[in-house]
């Protein structure tokens, strides 16, 4: 007996116009059949999750160093939240749910360890070498280093994927930035000019950017208070989140204070939310694009923050900035972890011969740019455990004895 025809049931969504559609999709660079069981995003999300760039996410620093405490954010765990959110936005406003999910989970696989301590180090690292920029370092990792098929390098996304990957914060190519300022990254994968840089993002890529603004706000107030370097009185003083806060202990007096944080951070996300639908739907009415591609072409993105909403998380950033992103402990931590960086790249760069045997494959030579830029990709690979070991076996006598 013939069974239900999968790609009729997998594909038949309501979306909105100027949603991106996976049967209208612009392709993979290298030609593949398609599955009878999963549309074109759905695959896409499918191979990003089960990418060894995905899994390393577990063990990669968001704020706290990953072997600090098992009840902290990762980058998998903030990419599994950012996720979530994503795909209420894109339910909410016709837009395409596989695709924002899999924009979503792929928008940090190009991180290295320790978080943005990392990514400075390397950046400074490679300033001679053509620069290192994280959203840049995740097209390399999905169009040529997960190496898991035999007809090509990468993971062969769709194009919206790609676009989505390398443009959810916005246009590259812009009046005040042109190809010269590109990261190396962009400009080595041969097909960089097919994605226009010069346009914004589409829908569901501009809610992944949203979405990760809205995760990573909230559950730093949650991982901050939990560790103890976020106290909640000063939170108190702040306009949004201390409304909030206080609105949550009058409807629940006497609870936990554990219980008050996840009410208030519960509340405070679906505040956010239905703030981007309003001004999100706000900006549509206002531009009432046909298609995606009147949505690319618009000047401002549509998917946004309202103004008032924009004023109290640029407060909210600054409190965080002051008292946990640059608290003395987090400070030495990541002195702790430049110095991993730094000292592993040095080292990689100028004696190859201690990399491991199928890594030096790919060097040029001592200090040369190709080889910088191998190590750079090797490094960016690292979790942050693996990135602390090897140091220890480098750079102490115990290491190897």
């Amino acid at each position: 007996m013939k069974g239900p025809d999968m790609t009729i049931a997998a594909t038949d969504r309501s979306r909105a116009p100027f949603a991106c559609h996976p049967s209208r999709s612009r392709g993979r660079r290298f030609d593949q059949p398609d599955s009878a069981m999963r549309n074109a995003f759905q695959r896409d999300r499918d191979r990003i999750i089960h990418s060894a760039a995905f899994r390393r996410l577990k063990e990669k620093t968001q704020v706290f160093v990953a072997h600090e405490g098992d009840q902290y954010r990762t980058r998998l765990t903030h990419s599994l939240e950012v996720a979530q959110i994503a795909r209420t936005l894109a339910r909410t406003l016709g837009a395409d749910e596989d695709l924002a999910e899999a924009l979503a989970l792929a928008h940090d696989l190009g991180h290295p360890p320790f978080g943005h301590e990392g990514e400075r180090v390397l950046a400074q690292r490679m300033k001679d070498y053509g620069g290192f920029d994280h959203n840049a370092q995740t097209l390399r990792v999905v169009t040529k280093l997960e190496v898991r098929y035999p007809q090509f390098e990468g993971l062969n996304l769709t194009w919206e994927t790609l676009e989505g990957v390398v443009k959810h914060n916005g246009p590259l190519l812009t009046e005040a930035s042109g190809e010269g300022d590109l990261a190396w990254a962009f400009t080595d994968y041969d097909g960089w000019r097919e994605l226009e840089l010069d346009t914004h993002a589409g829908l569901e890529a501009q809610i992944a950017a949203l979405s990760d603004d809205i995760a990573y706000n909230n559950h730093d107030i949650d991982d901050g208070l939990r560790s103890g370097l976020l106290q909640l009185e000063p939170l108190l003083e702040l306009p949004l989140v201390g409304e909030i806060f206080r609105r949550v202990e009058k409807r629940w007096p006497g609870q936990p204070r554990t219980i008050v944080i996840h009410e208030a951070v519960r509340d405070l996300i679906g505040v956010m939310v239905g703030d981007v639908l309003e001004e999100t739907r706000r900006r549509l009415d206002a531009a009432r694009p046909e298609t995606a591609e009147d949505l690319r072409r618009l000047d401002q993105p549509v998917v946004a923050f309202s103004e008032e909403m924009v004023l109290h998380l640029a407060a909210l950033r600054r409190h965080l900035f002051a008292h946990m992103y640059r608290h003395y402990k987090v400070n030495r931590m990541m002195s702790q972890a430049g110095r991993v960086m730094r000292d592993l790249f040095d080292l990689y760069l100028n004696d190859p011969g201690v990399l491991p045997t199928d890594v030096q494959a790919g060097m040029q030579g001592a200090g040369t740019a190709e080889s910088a830029r191998h190590v750079c990709d090797y490094i960016a690979g690292m979790t942050d455990r693996f990135a602390v070991e090897e140091h220890r076996r480098l750079f102490t006598v115990q290491g190897y004895f």
